[in-house]
């Protein structure tokens, strides 16, 4: 799904430019009153992605989650904060327009947002606060399938030495 498309697919959004084909970066507003904030971060009439699952991470200051990358799953990575992260994405898909663009950008707290990231772009964030930062992913795919007992639908960028993907 191009850009053109994916914006197509998102309705009362904000969008956010990308070089990469596919990619969907929506900002998330928060909703402020005195009890705190509310955000909504997924709605189906906005997007056309549906979730299989859903997790939470939280990563420690300094520490990179990647690159790696999915064959067949997309994710929904949702930063909200706390913390703040830089988000890396590489384009690795053979048949794209966008092939071998590299797209980064500082996300979370400051700037909270919803990614969608298709099969064969290379992603990764690192956490660049002084607080630990946390993730919501929302994939379109089980984890290692039902009953946890398929193969997992990655590729460990980070484990290969000569990888031309790096955090920093």
């Amino acid at each position: 799904m191009g850009n053109a498309e994916s914006e197509k697919n998102l309705k009362c959004a904000i969008i956010i430019n990308n070089m990469i084909n596919g990619v969907i970066i929506k900002k998330l507003m928060k909703n402020e009153d005195p009890r705190g904030w509310l955000a909504e971060f997924y709605r189906s009439d906005e997007v056309n992605f549906k979730p299989a699952m859903g997790y939470i991470s939280l990563t420690k200051p300094g520490v990179a989650r990647g690159p790696h990358e999915h064959k067949f799953q997309s994710d929904a990575f949702i930063f909200m904060g706390p913390g703040n992260f830089e988000l890396h994405l590489w384009d690795n898909r053979k048949d794209s327009s966008s092939k071998d663009e590299y797209f980064k950008v500082e996300v979370g707290e400051n700037n909270p947002i919803l990614i969608i990231v298709p099969p064969g772009v290379v992603h990764g964030y690192k956490c660049v606060g002084e607080v630990d930062g946390a993730c919501i992913n929302l994939p379109d795919k089980l984890y290692r399938g039902v009953g946890k007992k398929e193969e997992v639908d990655e590729i460990r960028w980070e484990q290969e030495a000569g990888s031309p993907y790096k955090i920093k």
